[in-house]
């Protein structure tokens, strides 16, 4: 059945299911290639919100022997759009959620972040966010030729976008709760410090933040984007034809660039979050008090990337980080997720805790990181994890002690 919605940026036809109404690929901004997104320009008629937008042009998953195969989503430039899911009501709690993959891979539309089941039994809007990724969203060269940090400020848009139209979907502007895992996670870390941040969403839940990994300098950035030029044939100073080359041509040349800095245990992207603009040099430091924080890591992080390794690298990049944000928050929900498959090889490993916070376990039915788990127990997971990340939606807390207290998650 379709149900039509008043937004502010124009009217919208989505898909009722049961308990929760649908609308996908909203457009949030648009942008040239290499330019700043622009709000989205208001139209007229009906604008049907049936299908995902494209997502960002991008490789493989890099993770994809882990977590499995992604959706199979078109890919284009036009990238700029949003998905929801409401149950209906008004005045609701809103969940803003933005997806990893390394700032190189991911979709909010994949079939991973279906918000359905969220927003149905936590009462609550969920959103995901697709953005601009890899050297698309995260070249950096000079400000003259394009600002920093393109795919955040697509992600600063998409918020700006939901504090204005989301009350017509029953979500509740001022109740906004920024969520993200790995590099979602990250750009989350970031917007609590970037100064168009500030008010547009209330509290955060940070997944296996990538702490360990800070943001490049521009002397760093603009080094790995002389890299980039060069396998184009290219000049620093002859950097406009990127404007209009080919899309396959950029991303050969993102793959050659990745292949070329390379690093033995580095999980580091070529092409990430860069210490300008407003993103400071030290992610960790100096963060909001005010903000509620539910702040977690798997047990096992490291092995998703290098199986078997040891604690060091799970500490060092992911879990040290992590604590230290929440020592400087006033209210901080810490966790660490330790259930595996008996026998994984991966262990409780990055992105395991996923399918129980959205709870499609459906679309993680080809995932060999809970291979060997029996069904039974999968869906008691998420009828443990699920509410306490939505009990931390409405109320700030998930249910358990605040930190220092760490909460260990495993089947009860």
């Amino acid at each position: 059945m379709s149900t039509l919605v008043h937004t502010p940026a124009g009217l919208l036809r989505g898909a009722s299911t049961g308990a929760v109404t649908t609308f996908l690929g909203i457009p949030y901004g648009s942008a040239e290639r290499f330019a700043a997104p622009r709000p989205v320009t208001r139209w007229n008629g009906v604008r049907e919100a049936l299908r995902p937008g494209p997502a960002s042009p991008q490789p493989a998953p890099r993770l994809a022997r882990v977590v499995g195969p992604a959706s199979d989503l078109r890919q284009g430039e036009d990238c700029l759009s949003l998905n929801v899911w409401t149950p209906g009501g008004s005045g609701l709690p809103v969940l803003v959620w933005l997806h990893g993959g390394g700032f190189t891979s991911g979709s909010g539309a994949d079939a991973w972040y279906d918000g359905a089941l969220l927003a149905e039994r936590g009462r609550m809007v969920v959103v995901t966010v697709n953005y601009r990724l890899g050297a698309l969203g995260y070249l950096y060269l000079a400000p003259e030729f394009a600002p920093a940090n393109l795919g955040l400020l697509d992600q600063i848009a998409a918020l700006d976008w939901v504090g204005e139209n989301i009350a017509a979907f029953g979500g509740d502007p001022d109740r906004v709760t920024l969520a993200g895992q790995s590099a979602g996670a990250l750009s989350a870390v970031a917007l609590l410090h970037h100064p168009a941040g500030r008010g547009l969403f209330r509290q955060v839940i940070l997944q296996s933040t990538p702490a360990g990994v800070r943001p490049y300098s521009t002397g760093e950035a603009a080094g790995i984007g002389e890299i980039f030029l060069d396998t184009l044939g290219l000049r620093p100073d002859d950097a406009e034809p990127l404007r209009t080359l080919p899309l396959p041509d950029l991303l050969a040349a993102q793959a050659e660039t990745a292949r070329r800095t390379a690093r033995p245990q580095a999980v580091t992207p070529p092409f990430q979050l860069v210490a300008s603009g407003g993103v400071p040099a030290d992610l960790t430091a100096g963060v909001p008090q005010d903000v509620p924080m539910l702040i977690g890591t798997t047990r096992d992080e490291g092995w998703a990337f290098f199986p078997g390794t040891s604690g060091e690298l799970t500490e060092r990049l992911f879990r040290d980080g992590s604590l230290h944000i929440a020592e400087q928050a006033r209210q901080a929900h810490v966790y660490q997720f330790d259930w595996c498959p008996p026998d994984s090889p991966f262990g409780a490993c990055h992105c395991i805790e996923l399918p129980f916070v959205f709870g499609g376990l459906n679309a993680w039915r080809a995932s060999p990181m809970l291979a060997g788990a029996e069904p039974a127990d999968l869906r008691r997971l998420v009828a443990q994890v699920q509410p306490a990340w939505a009990s931390f939606v409405h109320t700030g807390s998930p249910g358990w002690a605040p930190f220092p207290c760490l909460e260990h998650i495993t089947l009860i």
